[in-house]
């Protein structure tokens, strides 16, 4: 079984390889795939035109695909943990609607909610990484109440959801019709806008989160048959629980703050990884993070095929991936306890 679950996550691998030289060979102008592998280990067999269009251009949007992928999905995955919920995961939390809450104000009217920023390209990520964080807080505070199920904390992600919708509608309602589109487009989550520094920050949250989870995984894997089964093999539910809430927090709120609404990634990629590995976090974590990062590089790739010549907002396409996904979930859970 072990040496099955190996195989499963080197073929997953191989395929986000594959997925990333073809991210990087799409674009405007189209480059053969030999073209893309020689930029890699033989640099100078390919003209200067491509190395610049790879290496600065497209390396960073393909390279945060993964990395947001990643990370979003390891997210939902301890989500779906820690609250034994099929559903949960940052966007049906409303940690993702509330960056979109955060960004909004600082595209529509320039709000600096740390006001010590001022350049735009990055009030918005800091904006959305703040009410990102303070809506996790909010879910903390209210999961750390007596009595309080972890379905009450799903219902009260849901009622978030549904209030940073209506207070962004509210700011595209007194938005300049310049503005309005800004928000609009960024709330459809939009890679385009990657740069390295960006990729940098979420590389080191996610590797700086991971072993942390991977020290928890026993943990982790004995929450999975209950809170009270955990607690009579030695496990500090509310703890575990706890740290685990503010880390996927973090996971999430540091992407969303940069590329914009990407939903059902972090409700997929856990559920796909699932089906493949089964329940042992030892190869779960790692295959629900490979399995976000293959999601969203194929994302990016369908993004660039469908009008050729023209970039899709990723958020259009990762929710047309998960909407069937999501409604084929309910109506299984109907016919089965989760």
């Amino acid at each position: 079984m072990v040496w099955r679950r190996q195989l499963i996550l080197a073929a997953m691998a191989i395929a986000l390889l594959a997925c990333l030289c073809v991210d990087l060979a799409l674009g405007p102008s189209n480059y053969a795939l030999a073209d893309v592998v020689k930029a890699f280990y033989a640099p100078e067999e390919v003209s200067i035109q491509i190395r610049v269009v790879l290496w600065e251009i497209r390396m960073p949007i393909a390279l945060m695909a993964i990395v947001v992928g990643a990370a979003l999905s390891v997210a939902g995955a301890q989500m779906q943990t820690i609250l034994n919920n099929p559903l949960a995961s940052p966007f049906t939390l409303g940690i993702s609607a509330g960056a979109s809450f955060g960004a909004a104000l600082a595209l529509a009217f320039g709000v600096a909610l740390f006001p010590f920023v001022g350049a735009l390209d990055y009030l918005v990520p800091i904006n959305a990484f703040i009410v990102a964080m303070l809506t996790a807080g909010l879910i903390h505070l209210v999961s750390m109440r007596r009595g309080v199920s972890v379905q009450t904390i799903v219902l009260l992600g849901i009622a978030l959801v549904f209030c940073f919708n209506a207070l962004l509608a509210l700011v595209q309602f007194f938005a300049s019709q310049q503005a309005m589109a800004a928000v609009v487009f960024w709330t459809m989550g939009s890679l385009t806008k990657a740069t390295w520094p960006k990729f940098w920050i979420t590389l080191a949250i996610l590797l700086a989160v991971m072993p942390i989870f991977v020290k928890r995984a026993w943990a982790l894997t004995a929450m999975r048959l209950g809170d009270a089964k955990a607690e009579s093999f030695g496990v500090n539910i509310s703890r575990i629980r706890l740290e685990t809430l503010l880390l996927v927090s973090l996971l999430a709120a540091i992407p969303v703050s940069f590329v914009g609404t990407i939903g059902f990634v972090g409700l997929v990629g856990p559920h796909i990884a699932r089906m493949l590995i089964g329940e042992d976090q030892r190869f779960f974590m790692p295959a629900a993070a490979l399995c976000g990062a293959l999601l969203l590089s194929a994302s990016s790739i369908v993004s660039k095929m469908l009008i050729p010549g023209t970039i899709f907002p990723i958020g259009v396409v990762t929710s047309l991936v998960g909407i069937p996904f999501f409604v084929s979930l309910i109506l299984s859970n109907q016919k089965r306890p989760w």
